[in-house]
């Protein structure tokens, strides 16, 4: 877009922008609530200062071409009971509760709940010390100890209620504006001789959710252990909770030179778990109401959960370490919540946990960690990142800017060619088409459509030009023209045209 054009470009403010202009908003430091503006002389002062700021964004909007979002925020809030932090954006909200462990209770994106809240212990609390080695499940997003088992203290004996899992987390605010980012801080555990932090970042022009999980040796010895991230999906149908989503997916690709036999290996539960299965160097889970977990020693960097029923997906990417020591060589398990085979008393085989109070309906998705072995004080991280997007059918690939369902299909008419693909995307922006010949060089590019990640989006195009392209890739340019890569690409197929 030229410069003539972006002097030219309208801006228009949503209601809650023009509150902005209305009456300012000011952070405190630390977890924060709206600055009271009941002194007129302060009122003034914000009043200026805020529309200074927004000023500012309005001539950078019209000089770039970027889209306006407003700035995120961090406040103070009361989720289900607890006393909570909220992170938001234009895209998402992020509702943590430090007294959990320091959970990220909740992600909303576009309206739609991703992680599961235990109803029976909402705005409850049991600190580690009333516990007594019991784990109280409230759900949502943490952090946990590898290996687990009671062999030995080179063991975590988890889940159980301690100070890395249930422990009081400090949260405070590091940034806000156009980035936001909040540190949490927990208590040391002197079983494991680890300390937790983690830091949480979002943005103001796109929904990714960006994690730093770091793990401290908190004592005077050293000690080895791998920390993971563990999520638990909601996988309650949303119109029926007392039923589970028949349409509930998670997917990752296998490692072509996996240590396990078939590419993953179930360490609890049924061996042939029907959920299970691979296709096209994928492996599948398809929930259903079993428990189980499987554990996947992939090397691609990323997983997706996929809510197709109502199409809703989060990808979630981490970066595994060639040739470095992971627990049980996995990088990544996926756990299933639900009904598990017993032997009773008389050596009958019986279903336990058969219901949704007993057992509710979650699916937990699990980044692993090398091995790390810490010296006294020091410290190892890890980095994910997060993108909510919608996408409508099952998704089959993940692509740098998106995800797929299904395939892009091709194919040369008359005219020019004709494209169609079921996408979702992880930033606002558009597809932009770049043809190739049969050497691989680009021939054409072409701009398709706009696109954002909380609109499915159903690409049917034809594309008039000359000449004989031979590969099509379509890639996703956000806001700020940055290309952010592929979505993915096809051979164009031949058909009846004229050139």
């Amino acid at each position: 877009m030229s410069a003539e054009s972006t002097v030219k470009h309208e801006i228009r403010f949503s209601s809650e922008q023009r509150l902005l202009f209305e009456f300012g908003r000011r952070p405190r430091t630390g977890i924060f609530t709206l600055e009271s503006l009941a002194k007129p002389v302060r009122r003034t002062a914000w009043f200026l200062t805020v529309s200074l700021l927004c000023f500012e964004t309005l001539v950078t909007a019209q000089t770039t071409g970027a889209e306006l979002h407003l700035p995120c925020e961090i406040r103070s809030t009361v989720f289900e009971g607890w006393a909570a932090g909220q992170m938001s954006n234009d895209w998402l909200q992020l509702t943590i509760v430090p007294q959990l462990g320091g959970r990220l209770m909740q992600v909303t994106f576009a309206g739609h709940a991703y992680l599961f809240v235990n109803p029976k212990y909402k705005g409850k609390y049991f600190p580690p010390s009333a516990a007594n080695g019991k784990w109280f499940n409230y759900g949502g997003d943490k952090i946990w100890p590898l290996p687990e088992g009671k062999d030995d203290g080179q063991h975590w004996p988890g889940p159980i209620a301690d100070e890395l899992d249930d422990g009081e987390y400090q949260l405070k605010t590091i940034s806000h504006g156009s980035t936001c980012s909040v540190r949490l801080d927990g208590p040391a555990d002197m079983r494991t001789g680890l300390q937790y932090s983690r830091e949480i970042m979002i943005g103001a022009n796109s929904p990714e959710i960006s994690f730093r999980s770091i793990m401290k040796n908190a004592v005077s010895r050293t000690i080895r252990w791998s920390m993971q991230t563990v999520t638990q999906y909601d996988t309650a149908d949303r119109r029926n909770p007392q039923e589970y989503n028949r349409d509930f997916w998670a997917l990752a690709p296998l490692n072509p030179q996996s240590a396990y036999s078939n590419g993953y290996q179930v360490r609890s539960g049924l061996a042939d778990d029907p959920s299970f299965s691979t296709e096209d160097g994928m492996f599948l889970l398809h929930w259903l109401y079993l428990e189980n977990e499987v554990w996947l020693d992939s090397t691609a960097g990323w997983l997706a959960v996929d809510d197709a029923a109502n199409q809703y997906a989060m990808v979630e990417r981490f970066y595994p370490q060639e040739r470095a020591e992971y627990p049980g060589k996995a990088s990544l398990i996926f756990y299933k919540n639900g009904a598990a085979v017993n032997i009773d008393s008389s050596g009958k085989p019986v279903l336990r946990d058969a219901t949704p109070d007993e057992a509710p309906y979650y699916m937990e998705a699990e980044v692993n960690s090398p091995m790390a072995e810490l010296k006294p004080g020091e410290t190892y991280e890890m980095q994910t990142n997060w993108f909510p997007t919608r996408i409508a059918g099952r998704i089959t690939n993940v692509a740098d800017a998106g995800v797929i369902a299904g395939r892009i299909a091709a194919s040369a008419t008359s005219d020019g060619v004709m494209i169609s693909a079921s996408i979702g995307v992880f930033f606002p922006g558009k597809l932009v088409a770049h043809f190739e010949d049969g050497n691989g060089a680009e021939i054409k590019s072409v701009d398709l459509i706009s696109v954002t990640p909380q609109a499915a989006v159903q690409l049917r195009q034809e594309i008039k030009m000359q000449g004989t392209p031979k590969r099509v890739a379509i890639h996703l340019v956000d806001d700020q023209d940055k290309d952010r890569g592929s979505v993915g690409e096809a051979a164009i197929q031949s058909g009846a045209r004229n050139f």
